[in-house]
This record gives C-alpha cells, structure tokens and sequence, in this order.
C-alpha cells in the first residue's frame, strides 16, 4: 500500500525563513545607507562635520543598548510582537530623516532606527522555536550571513540613489521596505509559545544603558576628542564604575536583565568572547577596502573609485555570504559549531593575509575581501548555535541578543582601531593628508591577529560531551533543565 502523500505545509509557513531574512538584510542595509551621505550632510544640514558624524554614532549606541533589552523582552512579551515593534521604529526612523533636514531629528531618527540591531537574534529565537532540528541549522546560518548581506547591498543601493536622486528619496525607500518587513512579518511568522515570564528589570536596563554609552562613545569619539582628554577618561572609567555596579546588581536581580550566571559558563562567555574578537576582525575588512579603493591614483596605490564603484567591487562579498550559509550548516551538523567558528575565523585570517599580499590590483582586492566574507559567514553562522546550544530556551533572544551586543563592541573598537592606525600613517597628496599603504597594511594585520586570536578561542570552548561537539535533538522542555555547558 502506498504511503499517504505528504500534507504541504501552508505558504506562510514556507515564508517563515525568507521574512526573517529579509529582515536581517534590511536592518544591515539601514546601517551603511547613510555612509554615501556623510561628505555631503555638512553642506546639506548647515551642521559641522563632528555633528554629522553622529548620525552613524546615534545608531551605534542605540543598537549596542537596544539589542540586549529588545532580547529579553522578546523572552518575556513574544518574539514576533517585540520583532515587530523593532521593525516599525525603523520604518518611523527612516519617515523623520525623510522629512526633515534638522540635525537634530537627523540624529535622533537614526538613533530610533539602532532598534533594527535586535532583529537578527529575535529572528534566530524564532528559528529555534518553530522550526524542526533538520531545518534549524541551515535557517540559523541563512539569518546570520544577511548581516553581511545587507552591508554589501546597502551601499551601492544608497549610492545609486544619492547619486541620481534628492537624498531624502533614500530613506523614503528604506521606510517603505521597513512597512513591508513589519507587514510580512505579521503575516509569515507565527508568535513563539516559548516565553520567560517574569518582571522587567529596569534597574538592570538603566545600568547597563549608561555603562554602554559611556564605553561605546568614549570609543567611538576618542579619535576626535583625544585619547587622553578629560572626557574620553572620564567616559572610560564611568563606564568601568557603572557596569561593575550593573553586574553587581544582576547577580542579586530575581530576574535580571542578563543571567551572568549563563555567561560565566564556559561555553556561553567563551562564545561572546569569541564574538568580539570576529565582530572587530569583521568590520575592519569594510571599513579599509571602502576607503583604500577610493583614494585617489595619485597615492601610488589608490584606484580613485566613486562611491557606486566601491559599493559594486563590496557586492561580491555579500553574495559569497549568501552561497557559504549552506556550508555552514553542514560543517556545524558534521564537526560542531565550535570547529566551525574557528575555522571561519581562520579563513578571516587568511583573507588579510591576500590582502597584506597584494592590495594594488582590484581583482586581489576584490579576492581578499571575498576570503574575508566567506571566513565571516562561517564564525557568524556558528556564533548563533553555540549559544543556542548552551542556553535554555526560554533565554534564546536575549542571549543571542547579548552576544550581537559582543560584535557591536567589537566593531567599535574596529572602527577605532583602523582609525587610530590610519591617522598616524599618512602622507600629503595634493596638500591633504592621505593614510598611506602602509598604514592600510598595518590595519590589515592587526585585523588578521585578532582574527587568529578568535579562532583560538573557539577551539577552547567546550563540546557537548558525548556527540562529539554536536548537540542531539532535545525537546523544549529538556532545554529548559539543561545544566551546565
């Protein structure tokens, strides 16, 4: 007798996992359309050069802060309706920087926008929640890779529109695709049953908001303002005073924003540990290749590319992230998360090695930051699964949340790191001073040996005893009284 046919499974159900992604790409594109924009907004807005800069710092510190408390209350309120409310502070974000050329809504809209950074670890506990083990690990890898997606598509999109176009046309854009992603995401996805219940800790939220914009905008203005001036000293030690109150607090909270207790496992910290360092190798990659193909042919080395051109030469990158997702998966079902996360950060590491090799012919150029994006995809598909592994699943969002919140530290530090590098190496062309090649190679280094250092890490973290680094199916509520990683 003929086994019955199987019963389709119904369109929004099917739709579940290319919603969420498009979500991530859209959060990722919303933070580098502003980049074409930054030369022009002096002109454009009246403002100075310093305040404009905080269009891209507003959505930095929003997102650091946001990403952790957007997580937890997922966990307690619902994924889907918490996801949902990030997407639409997006969209309204995209609707003031639309209409209007103040400054000051500018900034503060961008900083509404920093709410999107908690989509991709609310997608990933959704992930978690709806799909069967067979389909989760492929969906995981496919959710993390849209974070380097988005950046490779942001560009270029934002540069053919400022290009050919009022630059409010480009948040008019972004809005539209916002209400999209709110809409398909009410439509596709399903509300998680898996909730934390409990009071929200608001103590720990206001700790751990100031701790972080004391840290995050003491790196992130240090090059501008002084390393060693009295604010950015001031910044650094309020942040060490805050956040050591704020994990004082959180050990004694009934229910606290952030169980450290889940950090200090070995498998958990070593994780975020491990995030950091790849988020700062990351970023560095972006950061360099946009500036070194634009400089002018006069340095000996730049290629004097416009901005739609260097947006082109960065697309390859996010559709090598998109191609890689799969391998991931498998890599992580076969060997482990852990081996596949320090394999990916490796890959990073050779990528900077092509690079530091030869970055004067843009089709080297173009490989090495492919090599890069590939390594990316890896140790960012895999970060998803430890933790997912490693913790209960009542704490997935706003575990995934705190670990997103890891990269972003990492990509901080990159940014001023690679600024700080670039600024002592530099050499007059046309009467401008201009980074020399030598200090794009230094940075190119630094990246690569953090890199190493990630993977390194990676192979310290713990396996899952008695599977061999990879984690049989458990159920929920197996999850729930997991013990110790």
């Amino acid at each position: 007798m003929d086994a019955p046919a199987p019963i389709p499974r119904p369109l929004r159900d099917r739709l579940t996992v290319p919603v969420l992604a498009y979500g991530g790409i859209l959060m990722a594109v919303m933070q580098t359309v502003v980049v074409p924009l930054l030369p022009d907004l002096p002109r454009l807005t009246g403002a100075s050069p310093g305040t404009v800069s905080w269009m891209v710092t507003a959505t930095l510190l929003a997102g650091a802060v946001l990403t952790p408390v957007l997580g937890r209350a997922g966990d307690m309120y619902g994924k889907r309706r918490v996801l949902m409310a990030a997407l639409t502070l997006m969209a309204v974000g995209s609707v003031l920087c639309a209409l209007s050329s103040d400054i000051r809504v500018l900034i503060a809209a961008r900083a509404l926008s920093g709410a999107a950074s908690a989509v991709v670890p609310l997608s990933i506990s959704i992930l978690r929640d709806e799909l069967p083990p067979a389909r989760r690990g492929s969906a995981v890898a496919l959710m993390s890779s849209t974070v380097g997606i988005g950046a490779a598509l942001g560009l270029p999109l934002a540069a053919v529109i400022v290009q050919y176009a009022n630059w409010h046309v480009m948040f008019w854009v972004t809005a539209v695709l916002g209400a999209v992603g709110v809409g398909a995401v009410g439509w596709a996805v399903r509300e998680s049953p898996v909730r934390e219940p409990g009071r929200f800790d608001v103590p720990g939220t206001l700790g751990l908001a100031t701790g972080l914009v004391c840290l995050l905008l003491g790196v992130s203005q240090g090059g501008q303002w002084g390393w060693g001036s009295a604010r950015i000293v001031g910044l650094f030690a309020a942040a060490v005073a805050v956040l050591a109150l704020w994990w004082w607090q959180q050990l004694r909270a009934e229910r606290p924003l952030v169980d450290l207790r889940l950090v200090s496992r070995p498998r958990v910290g070593l994780s975020h540990v491990a995030a950091l360092l790849t988020g700062f190798a990351f970023y560095a990659n972006s950061l360099v290749t946009a500036q070194l193909v634009q400089a002018p042919e006069a340095t000996g080395y730049g290629l004097g590319l416009s901005i739609v051109q260097t947006g082109l030469v960065l697309l390859p990158g996010g559709f090598i992230m998109l191609l890689f997702s799969p391998l991931s998966a498998r890599i992580s079902a076969a060997r482990g998360p852990r081996v596949t996360l320090a394999l990916g950060a490796a890959v990073i590491a050779a990528g900077y090695a092509v690079r530091i090799a030869d970055s004067r012919d843009l089709w080297m150029i173009m490989v090495g930051a492919a090599v890069v994006g590939t390594g990316t995809t890896l140790a960012y598909s895999a970060l998803p699964t430890l933790i997912l592994q490693a913790v209960p699943a009542g704490q997935t969002a706003s575990a995934n949340g705190v670990n997103v919140l890891m990269r972003t530290i990492g990509q901080a530090v990159s940014s001023a790191a690679v600024a700080a590098v670039l600024v002592r190496h530099t050499s007059p062309v046309g009467g401008l001073p201009v980074p020399t090649l030598d200090g794009y190679l230094l940075a190119f280094g630094i990246a690569g040996a953090i890199a190493l250092a990630g993977s390194a890490v990676a192979l310290c973290i713990p396996g899952d005893p008695g599977t061999g680094g990879t984690r049989r199916a458990r159920g929920p509520r197996q999850e729930e009284v997991m013990e110790g990683a």
